[in-house]
This record gives C-alpha cells, sequence and structure tokens, in this order.
C-alpha cells in the first residue's frame, strides 16, 4: 500500500490482470476452423455490453455469424470486394503521415516477413491483403454498427465497445482482429445482414480460436512510450 492508502499499481490484483490481457492480445490472422461456443460467444457480448457511452445511448448494435452464415458471409464478400470500389460509412485516413506513417510501414513490413513476402512483391502483398476478406479463415464475424444521427461520437463510442469485445474474448481464451477494411464494403454488409440505411458500418471483428502455429501470429507491434505521447500540465 502507499502512503495514501492505495494499493501500488504493481501490485494491484485487477491491475495485473488487465495489464496481461493487454500484453497477450495480439490481431490474429490465422484461425482454427473450430465454433465458439455460443454461450462463450454470449458471455463476450454480456462483457462489452458494460462498455460506457456517451449520454448512455449505448449506439452499438452488432450482427455475428455463426456456421454457414459466415460461410455465405465470406464468400459473398470476396466476390463483391473484386467487384466493386470501397464504398465506407465513415471516412477512411486521407493519408498516413509522419510517425503514423512508419509505424503502419513497420506494422505491414513486421507481417509481411512473418509469411515470406519479399519488399516490393506486390502480388503476394496483394494476396495477403484480401485475407482480410476471408475473415483470416475465423469461424465467425461481428459487425458492428452506429446510428447514423449520433455521427462521429456514436462512431467513437463503438470503438470503446470493440476495445471491451476484444478484451473480453482475451479473457475468455478467444483470439480477435478488428478490422476497418470490412466497413469498405458497407454496401454489401447492410444488404447481408438486411440492415437500414440508418445504421453505419463502424468495423467488423473476426473471432475464434487462433493458429498459434501459424508464423502470421508470431510477430508482435510495438507501442510508444508513454513520455512519447503524452503531455503534463502541471501548473
Amino acid at each position: 500500500m502507499t502512503d495514501t492508502g492505495i494499493a501500488a499499481p504493481d501490485t494491484n490484483p485487477a491491475a495485473r490482470i488487465f495489464a496481461t490481457l493487454l500484453d497477450e492480445r495480439i490481431s490474429c490472422r490465422a484461425f482454427l476452423p473450430r465454433q465458439v461456443p455460443r454461450q462463450v460467444i454470449a458471455r463476450i457480448l454480456e462483457l462489452a455490453q458494460q462498455t460506457p457511452s456517451w449520454c448512455n445511448t449505448q449506439p452499438w448494435q452488432v450482427a455475428i455469424t455463426e456456421g454457414e452464415g459466415t460461410e455465405r458471409f465470406r464468400t459473398g464478400l470476396a466476390e463483391y470486394v473484386r467487384s466493386h470500389p470501397q464504398e465506407s460509412d465513415f471516412d477512411f485516413p486521407r493519408e498516413y503521415r509522419g510517425e503514423h506513417k512508419l509505424r503502419r510501414r513497420e506494422c505491414a513490413m513486421q507481417l509481411y516477413s512473418s509469411v515470406g513476402i519479399a519488399p516490393g512483391d506486390r502480388a503476394a502483398s496483394a494476396e495477403q491483403t484480401m485475407k482480410n476478406f476471408d475473415l483470416f479463415g475465423a469461424p465467425h464475424v461481428a459487425i458492428v454498427t452506429t446510428h447514423e444521427a449520433l455521427g462521429t461520437y456514436g462512431a467513437v463510442d463503438c470503438g470503446l465497445y470493440v476495445d471491451s469485445f476484444l478484451l473480453a474474448a482475451q479473457s475468455l481464451g478467444v483470439a480477435t482482429i478488428p478490422q476497418a477494411a470490412l466497413a469498405g464494403s458497407s454496401p454489401y454488409i447492410r444488404d447481408f445482414f438486411s440492415l437500414s440505411e440508418e445504421r453505419k458500418v463502424v468495423c467488423g471483428v473476426s473471432f475464434g480460436y487462433a493458429d498459434t502455429e501459424n508464423p502470421v501470429n508470431q510477430f508482435r507491434t510495438h507501442r510508444e512510450s508513454v513520455d512519447n505521447v503524452v503531455e503534463w500540465v502541471s501548473q
């Protein structure tokens, strides 16, 4: 305990569990075909539902596939992507600059290196990109949408929900990968799930059990130090 009566951060049990979940979670890019039991998915959703939101609006709605539903979705999505331009409900980044560009490139190089793609091999990198639309072989995908009237902050709240979903899944041994790439096919998603025009697609989360032997799941991205992203104002 500190002199304030508060447990020191490195001895607080809850903080240690949270740190473990953050440290062990990865963006999984190769899944086993085994389905996640419905009761496990239900528990992930129950935990994620505790996510805070502006004025408690809870703007998220979630559509989840399983079994043949996943196969129909991924097959149709891959066909759609090959014949339609990207059309997202929210603007994708206009460009990547400075440190953002460097971090993005480093992540891409780690990914390509892990699966043996040589620098400059555009055909192989394009093939790897297409695996997004096969859901990396995941047996499930969750599509997260918000109401259009809630604008940017509805999407922000959904981002919080996605993070809760990822960590809840990790706590139950379920691997995940959040995918903004899927939102580039919003018209297909809206049609597949019979969503109203008021529902705007934020992103997808493919999930299942990780193929831990696959080299694509072996690399780890780094995080900037707190000192590089935080400014303290004390007076």
